[in-house]
């Protein structure tokens, strides 16, 4: 649990609900529109979203969200498949977004926190970030602190809003990650 504002309101994690999707579509709307965190450029509906959803959870992984003590919810955190051939299949891929009023409050600190130990239990053995744009230091600071180290970055690999734009990749080992085999 982290505490935030000025009323200290306690953040729960938890796994994401059908009825929460509108909220997990507005968030990620606004980072379409107003960001380089994501390359996409036109909005998913809610029920775009809602069928991610269904995907990474047909897939066995975690689609989560914070919520304050009302069931707002503050923010969502999910891993995919990494790439879909089968000698990825150790290896997830971690998308994060929070709702921009409550940005540095530690939210995606619990979430990618939370997201990571999931996937570590389920037997994942790597977690990659691709994130937008090389400027982007809340992302890129998240990810760090909660043990991702930098290992790449591809400049100029798209174009949005106007301006080229790079990804960093970052990646942090689940479990024993490359040091065993998984079984």
């Amino acid at each position: 649990m982290t505490e935030f504002g000025s009323a200290l309101e306690p953040v729960a994690v938890r796994e994401c609900r059908e009825a929460d999707i509108a909220a997990v579509a507005a968030i990620y709307a606004h980072y379409v529109r107003t960001s380089l965190a994501t390359f996409d450029e036109i909005a998913p509906t809610a029920m775009e979203v809602a069928q991610r959803r269904n995907d990474v959870l047909a897939a066995g992984m975690r689609f989560l969200v914070a919520t304050d003590r009302r069931e707002t919810i503050l923010g969502f955190a999910y891993a995919a498949p990494f790439r879909p051939r089968p000698a990825y299949r150790f290896t997830v891929e971690d998308s994060i977004y929070v709702a921009p009023e409550v940005t540095r409050r530690g939210i995606g600190r619990d979430l990618l926190t939370r997201l990571v130990d999931h996937c570590a239990s389920a037997g994942f053995r790597q977690m990659v970030a691709v994130i937008g744009d090389s400027a982007n230091a809340a992302s890129i600071g998240l990810h760090a602190a909660v043990g991702f180290k930098r290992i790449g970055i591809m400049p100029g690999v798209g174009f949005k809003l106007g301006r080229w734009v790079d990804s960093v990749l970052m990646q942090r080992p689940l479990g024993t990650g490359s040091e065993s085999p998984p079984f």
